[in-house]
Order: C-alpha cells, then sequence, then structure tokens
C-alpha cells in the first residue's frame, strides 16, 4: 500500500478559490476523475477530480478554505495496482458553469454524420471549432457541455479572439476611463472643480492589459474545466474532416474531427494606397496606446473610428473625421446621430462627410493626407498633415484564409459562407458562425449562433430564429438602436407609428447633468405592436436589450406604458415613450388622445 498526496492540478487563472462543498470524507473509497470538492471564484463553479484512487485517511481541507494549483487536498491510500493505474489515466475536470446553472449533460453526443476516425492524425475530436472568438469559444463550450470530445484551435495566444484581446474589451476599458475623465471636468458646473488630470499613459496601458489578461485567463480556466483541448495557431482545412494547425514556431498538427464549427471571424480592411509607418495604425494598432497625438485623422466614421475618437480625443487629441458617406454612423437614425454630433462638437477640429481619402504619404513631419470630394460640385478640402491616422473603414470575413474549398465549403467571392438555419454549411458535418456567415458582425450575435451549431452538432432540434439583433455604439453619448429603423421603414415605404420621450423630461437624466438624449419607439401603424427603437444618452447599451426583448415577444405600447418602470431611471423613458405613443403620457404637455 502506498500513501499519496492529492492536490489541486492545474485550473488555469483561478487562484484562492474558495472550497463551498466537500464531496468525500475520511475512510471514502475513491476512483480516478471522482469528484474530490467544489469551489468558486467570481468566474464560475468547479469540481476538482482526484488524480488517484484509493481510500481516503485525511482531509486536509475544508469549507471555506482558499486553495489554488498545488494546494494539498486529501491524504490517499492506494494499493500499487491502483498507483499504476492511475498514472494511465488523463487529468479530467468536472463541467464548470456559472453558479446556478444546469450542469453538463452526462450522456455522449450523439454519433455525428461525419466520417468516422481513420487513418492517423495528431489529435482526433467530436468537435473541432475553428476560432476562439465569443462565437468561438462558446461553441466550444456548448458542444463540450454537450458530451462532445472539442478541440479549439485558436491563432492568439490567449482564448478571446479580437474581441477580448484587440476589440470590445480593451477599448471598453479606456473608454470607461475617458467617461470618468469628462464627467469629472463637467462637475465643475455644478460647483465641484477638480485639478486637470496627470495621465500615466504606461499605467493606462497596463490597466487595459490587466482588464484583458482576467478575462482571457478566466476564459483559460473554463476550458480546462470542460476538457476543451486548446490549439494554438493558425488553422486551415486540408480535407473534409481534417485541418492542419500552424504553431508560431512553424511546426504543424494535424486535427481530425467528426463535425467542425467554423467562427474564423474578420479582419480589418486596410486601404491600398495607405503606407507601412508606425504612425498609420488599424484598431489594434490604437488600442496599444503607444502614445497620445497631437493632432490625429480617423478615416471612417463608423462606430470603430467613433470610439477610438473618443478615447484619444479625451486624452488630448484634436481629432478629424472623414467619411465617404453623407454621415457619421451609418445604421442609426440620423435623429440620433444629430443629438451625439451636437455633443461632440468640442471634440473636433473637422468632419468631412462625402469626402475620400484618396493618398496617404509618410512624411518626416507626419503623415500627409490628401481629399477628394465624393460629390462632384463641392471642393475638397485641403491636403493636412497628422501625427497619427487611424484606418478604420470596415472589416472583411475571413473565410478565404482557411481553405475551406479543400473541406468543401462554398465560400463567396467577398469571403462570406453561406449557411442555414442550424448554422449548417453546404458540407452537412461542418457549421459557421459570426462575422464569417455576414452582416451584422457582432459578438453578442455570434454567442446565439454558437448555440444553435453545437447543439445542432448534438442532434438538437435548434435553429437561429432571432427577430432583431440589438446594435450600440458606446461612444458618449451612447447610440442604441433595434430593429427597422426609420430611415429604413422610409426607404422601404414602410408605414410606422412613434413614441418619443425626450430626457430634458426626464428626472434622472436632469438630475445626471446629462439630458440631451432620448428615446425613440416604433410600432407597426397597424397592429400597434413594436418593430424598432433607439435610445440616445448615456447608458443607452445597457438599456437596449429591454426594446429587442419587446419586439422577439410581440409586445405592443400598452404592454411596455403599462409595466411599471422604477423612479427616477433612464429606464423608465422607455415606458413613457409608449405612454406618448399612446397620448396617454403624463410627463409631458397635454397631448392628442387617442
Amino acid at each position: 500500500m502506498s500513501m499519496i498526496e492529492v492536490k489541486v492540478p492545474d485550473i488555469g487563472d483561478f487562484k484562492e478559490v474558495e472550497v463551498i462543498e466537500l464531496l468525500v470524507k475520511a475512510g471514502d473509497t475513491i476512483k480516478v476523475d471522482q469528484s474530490l470538492i467544489t469551489v468558486e471564484s467570481d468566474k464560475a463553479s468547479m469540481e476538482i477530480p482526484s488524480s488517484h484512487a484509493g481510500v481516503v485517511k485525511d482531509l486536509k481541507v475544508k469549507v471555506g478554505d482558499k486553495v489554488s494549483e498545488g494546494s494539498l487536498l486529501l491524504l490517499l491510500e492506494s494499493s500499487d495496482a491502483a498507483v499504476a493505474d492511475s498514472a494511465q489515466a488523463p487529468a479530467s475536470y468536472g463541467a464548470s458553469a456559472p453558479a446556478g446553472a444546469a450542469p453538463a449533460p452526462t450522456t455522449p453526443a450523439p454519433t455525428p454524420t461525419a466520417a468516422s476516425f481513420s487513418g492517423s492524425a495528431d489529435i482526433q475530436c467530436d468537435m473541432l471549432v475553428l476560432g476562439a472568438g465569443p462565437g468561438g469559444y462558446s461553441a466550444a463550450f456548448r458542444a463540450a457541455d454537450l458530451g462532445m470530445n472539442t478541440v479549439l484551435v485558436e491563432r492568439y495566444a490567449t482564448l478571446g479572439g479580437v474581441c477580448l484581446n484587440v476589440g470590445c474589451i480593451p477599448s471598453k476599458a479606456l473608454l470607461h476611463v475617458a467617461a470618468v475623465i469628462d464627467e469629472t471636468a463637467s462637475m465643475a458646473a455644478h460647483g465641484v472643480t477638480f485639478g486637470k488630470p496627470q495621465i500615466d499613459i504606461d499605467k493606462l496601458r497596463e490597466y487595459k492589459d490587466k482588464v484583458v489578461k482576467k478575462m482571457t485567463g478566466g476564459l483559460a480556466g473554463m476550458a480546462k474545466a470542460r476538457k476543451v483541448n486548446v490549439v494554438q495557431g493558425v488553422g486551415q482545412f486540408v480535407g473534409a474532416n481534417h485541418l492542419e494547425v500552424t504553431a508560431t514556431d512553424g511546426s504543424k498538427k494535424t486535427v481530425q474531427f467528426k463535425q467542425a464549427i467554423i467562427a474564423a471571424g474578420s479582419s480589418v480592411v486596410n486601404l491600398p494606397f495607405v503606407p507601412q509607418d508606425p504612425r498609420i495604425v488599424d484598431s489594434t494598432g490604437a488600442l496599444e496606446l503607444r502614445e497620445v497625438p497631437k493632432k490625429m485623422l480617423v478615416i471612417g466614421g463608423g462606430i470603430i473610428g467613433l470610439e477610438m475618437a473618443t478615447v484619444y480625443s479625451t486624452l488630448g487629441a484634436r481629432i478629424d473625421v472623414v467619411e465617404m458617406m453623407d454621415g457619421l454612423m451609418q445604421g442609426a437614425d440620423r435623429d440620433m446621430v444629430k443629438v451625439w454630433q451636437k455633443f461632440n462638437e468640442k471634440r473636433f477640429d473637422k468632419i468631412m462627410t462625402k469626402t475620400k481619402t484618396v493618398g496617404v504619404e509618410a512624411l518626416k513631419e507626419g503623415i500627409k493626407v490628401i481629399f477628394e470630394s465624393a460629390d462632384p460640385s463641392a471642393t475638397a478640402p485641403e491636403p493636412q498633415l497628422y501625427d497619427m491616422v487611424l484606418v478604420a473603414v470596415g472589416r472583411s470575413p475571413n473565410g478565404k484564409k482557411i481553405a475551406a474549398d479543400k473541406a468543401g465549403v462554398a465560400v463567396t467571392d467577398r469571403g462570406f459562407i453561406n449557411v442555414d438555419s442550424q448554422m449548417r454549411t453546404n458540407v452537412p458535418h461542418i457549421f459557421a458562425i459570426g462575422d464569417v456567415i455576414g452582416q451584422p458582425m457582432l459578438a453578442h450575435k455570434a454567442v446565439h449562433e454558437a448555440h444553435v451549431a453545437a447543439e445542432a452538432a448534438a442532434g438538437q432540434k435548434s435553429h437561429f430564429d432571432a427577430r432583431v439583433i440589438p446594435s450600440v455604439a458606446y461612444t458618449d453619448p451612447e447610440v442604441a438602436w433595434v430593429g427597422i429603423t426609420e430611415d429604413e421603414a422610409k426607404a422601404k415605404g414602410i408605414k410606422l407609428e412613434k413614441g418619443l420621450f425626450p430626457w430634458a423630461a426626464s428626472g434622472r437624466a436632469v438630475a445626471n447633468g446629462r439630458d440631451e438624449g432620448f428615446t425613440k419607439l416604433l410600432f407597426d401603424a397597424e397592429t400597434h405592436r413594436i418593430v424598432g427603437g433607439g435610445i440616445v444618452g448615456t447608458h443607452a447599451g445597457d438599456m437596449i436589450g429591454e426594446l429587442a426583448l419587446a419586439i422577439e415577444m410581440g409586445a405592443d405600447a400598452v404592454d411596455i406604458g403599462k409595466t411599471i418602470h422604477p423612479h427616477p431611471t433612464l429606464g423608465e423613458s422607455i415606458g413613457m415613450a409608449a405612454e406618448v405613443f399612446e397620448g396617454v403620457c403624463t410627463d409631458l404637455p397635454p397631448m392628442r388622445k387617442k
């Protein structure tokens, strides 16, 4: 007989996590992989399994203790045979999910329709997921929860894809800092004056990186907890059931899969006439925050460019924006954009709409940019010199970069992959989700598609049938919209009626000193059911979900107006906008009767 110390294995970025439940006691006979304790962090709860089989002699932890990798859990008395068996068994982790979530199924997934394993490969799996952005990791985790042996291939060193590493999350960290700086400056009008902020750009960059590390580290822990095999490298298909992964050192591995989900995302669009120069950046380069320029040009007036303009402006840069179209933030109704633009006049020296960028030259003294008017009757702006130029003209799908054609997957000329409502491509055992299947290129859309794809692959009757997908510009003020817009309805001849509640009549908005915005609901002219809506103002993105839910549930104006919203909040403006539509709002002057 041997006495073995059983310790906490590698559980990713989970450190000093609390023991919330003991699953064994002294004298119990346990098997390899049997769960010993349950731990919980602010990210998830998980069960820690045993690395060996034997009889528990002494528990070394109790409920409330904090443990990390390497912490001693118990002493185990084991026969030499059991030790040998344990040495052959791989480490295993219990399924992880947010506290309160349903446990993962323990039954295996249905046998896929794809070919069974044959031939040689470095790795074999039931499910391969290519790309670990929000869509990809959600697909992999859902597939693992459904009992599939899952491999997740990611080109970044950490999980999370563009969104968590160089997109959504780091940009929101910087936007939060910018919002605090702007808000403290505005307090002077209310009798509270702060000194001018001293910006330590290195420390600010460190904060942004820390946010990213916390999020990506949490994903690594959840991947381990679900026994998802993460393979780092660039993946390309070499057949209908094989993917080749090239690591950063040039080494290659082949993964053989029964089913696959393509979540390869998109890449920034580069302008062919723009030279390579460290002063010319895309969104990834802008988020590196190398320096704060004195004068900066943003090429492209979409959400990404305007969010970065907000950050750099607050940090001290003077901003110009150039946009080919006739207005900024295309997709949102012009009345909302007008509110945003008026509030942000101080940020910009020039907003050049209906203007093309036709030349960019890297000079010693700066980046020279040449413009051309998109309107033949207008005069083009004079060439300008900038300290930094951000190119934010959109993103293109990565469908052509993964050799999908070698798997038989059809890819359009633009790089998109067509799928059905189950996210299935023209190859029955290969699915696709996220940016690579089309607009809108939004993380929250990809996550929902991921769940559908994984469930469909497991034989469930899941379909993507969302009626609407909300959009948010995390600028200041925020602009959020969902469903059909007024501009779209006019262009298509759709008859709508609206209820609009100005925030100048919102007690909370006035108290906040931010009453420039409004909430707008759009209703079908005949049924009075809500079909769209928009909010411009602080925290608009946090509230747009209620409008999305109302549209999905087929709510009408009475449903929304009769729903009691807490007072005083910005959210009650949604109920009041519905009351405006019905002509019964008592927070505005007398209205027409219905």
